[in-house]
């Protein structure tokens, strides 16, 4: 699959050792006057010989002009997929490699790319293996001997439910089941035994395409697929059903939108859909454990990559103007966000990589990196940064956990592992480590706040979760693998830096404020 932990996306396993993966990790301009099919530059015959790849054109002004812009497609020798008219965003389907460069000049296009540099139909998984570990029936029945009756089975070895007080928040109350969260990821498993009680099937779709399909189970991983979106749902909404383990809101609902291909890949036309797709079902909440491939860093200097940020950012900020809370992981690269420049060596991803120096104030992980997105850090069983998690002053919003090398960040007893457990597909359970697990969290607080202030705005939502989250100073010196070299610097004060941003998330604070 493409990239579950290497970016901000995907979990990271980290089984022997901290394997990274590849992506899972993540504006309109003024009105232009309607063209009509005159205003296509197309040629008279446009070329079809090419790959066919994929792209979006983003538009400026109303229905008029998007249908304009339609026709000086179809002369470029392109096929629409589908219009989301109320963003100005269109996908479309094309064989004529001249097909971006011919429509950025049609009147009223803003921008227009390639959301891919291989073909349609030529997809290779590029990623490492996740490796995740699968929870023993040993490990099982000892902590189904040592949870308590409040507590489901599986509950003693949850060390990160304690970190963020929501084992405590439970006991007030488990969240509203008018408060949904739409994992967008590799698609969720609900019929597993502990997402299915929660599983809201209205607000769920496949993504993939760029169109949405409500076909019935459409939207679970098929055999072979990666278990990522089950892992995250799990986290959010597992239900305290006497059975498993137990999410950061057990009563809350939990959509899925599948939006990676069989090969793992998150491409900006799914990703639109998947924002798209939860702000018209009215979900409160997205958690977006990923990046956007096949470029880890998408630059605004690259007329391609321009607008694939431009077309992900209008479905981000539709979706908040709609009511929906959108939240992202970091990333698990090691990054300093906020950092003059970094070397991005795995773009792009679905093809050749190769070694660029990058800007990230003009190349954003996205939907990370966004305008308004809540980007997560993660923190192991100790409540330190994460060995492998990104970070950056003025870029993490909050920390949360996410997990950590067991020999980096023990946890206390009587949990044994040091990464997060939770569901997996076949009604499993397993353990990853990532900021893939850390955004959920953040996720799973913030509907606990929905559901104790119903009526509040995404604005207010944002500001509740980062004034209860609970203030931690820079780790300074950070040796996080005790070799006596410094592993990352933090910078800013106790209230507010760039390993924990805000602060830990509370779910406590959540439901009692």
């Amino acid at each position: 699959m493409a990239h579950l932990g290497s970016r901000r996306g995907r979990a990271l396993a980290l089984p022997a050792g901290l394997a990274l993966t590849a992506s899972l990790g993540f504006l309109p301009s003024g009105a232009a006057s309607a063209a009509d099919l005159s205003d296509a530059p197309a040629a008279a015959v446009a070329a079809t010989n090419g790959p066919k790849l994929s792209y979006v054109v983003n538009v400026a002004g109303g229905r008029w002009t998007a249908a304009s812009v339609k026709k000086a497609i179809a002369a470029a020798g392109g096929e629409v997929v589908i219009s989301y008219d109320k963003i100005g965003v269109i996908v479309v389907h094309s064989q004529n490699p001249e097909f971006a460069k011919t429509i950025r000049q049609a009147r009223g296009v803003v921008s227009a790319g390639s959301t891919r540099t291989a073909p349609l139909s030529v997809q290779t998984d590029t990623s490492v293996d996740e490796g995740a570990q699968t929870l023993s029936a040993a490990e099982a029945k000892a902590a189904a001997a040592k949870a308590t009756d409040e507590q489901d089975p599986l509950e003693p070895l949850q060390w990160d439910l304690p970190a963020i007080k929501a084992d405590k928040a439970h006991q007030k109350t488990l969240g509203s089941k008018r408060v949904t969260v739409a994992v967008i990821d590799t698609g969720v498993d609900d019929t597993h035994p502990d997402l299915a009680p929660n599983f809201d099937v209205k607000a769920s779709a496949n993504c993939v395409s760029g169109k949405p399909d409500t076909t019935a189970g459409s939207w679970r991983p098929n055999p072979g697929e990666s278990d990522h979106g089950t892992h995250v749902a799990g986290t959010i909404a597992a239900a305290k059903n006497g059975i498993g383990m137990t999410g950061v809101a057990p009563g809350v609902k939990v959509s899925g939108i599948k939006v990676s291909t069989p090969d793992g890949f998150f491409y900006t036309e799914a990703v639109v859909c998947g924002f798209m797709w939860a702000a018209e079902q009215g979900v409160e909440i997205t958690n977006n454990s990923y990046y956007t491939d096949p470029w880890m860093f998408a630059c605004k200097n690259d007329e391609d990559q321009k607008a694939l940020i431009e077309a992900v950012t209008r479905a981000t900020r539709y979706a908040e103007k709609k009511g929906t809370v959108n939240v992202a992981a970091a990333g698990n690269s090691k990054f300093d966000l906020a950092a003059d420049s970094i070397v991005d060596n795995s773009s792009p991803n679905d093809t050749t990589p190769g070694d660029r120096v990058i800007d990230p104030k003009e190349c954003l992980d996205y939907p990370a990196m966004l305008p308004g997105v809540v980007t997560v850090s993660a923190t192991g069983a100790k409540d330190l940064k994460a060995s492998y998690s990104n970070y950056g002053l003025g870029v993490i919003d909050v920390a949360a956990p996410g997990g950590d090398r067991t020999e980096y960040q023990t946890p206390d007893a009587p949990a044994v592992n040091g990464r997060i457990l939770s569901t997996t597909v076949n009604g499993g359970y397993n353990y990853k480590a990532g900021t893939s697990m850390a955004s959920p969290h953040a996720a799973g607080v913030l509907a606990l706040i929905k559901s104790t202030h119903p009526y509040a705005s995404p604005a207010a939502l944002k500001a509740l979760l980062y004034a209860q989250a609970d203030d931690r100073a820079c780790t300074n010196p950070y040796d996080i693998e005790g070799d006596g070299k410094i592993d990352a610097v933090c910078e800013g004060g106790k209230n507010k830096n760039g390993f924990y941003g805000a602060g830990l998330i509370d779910a406590l604070d959540a439901v009692r404020r």
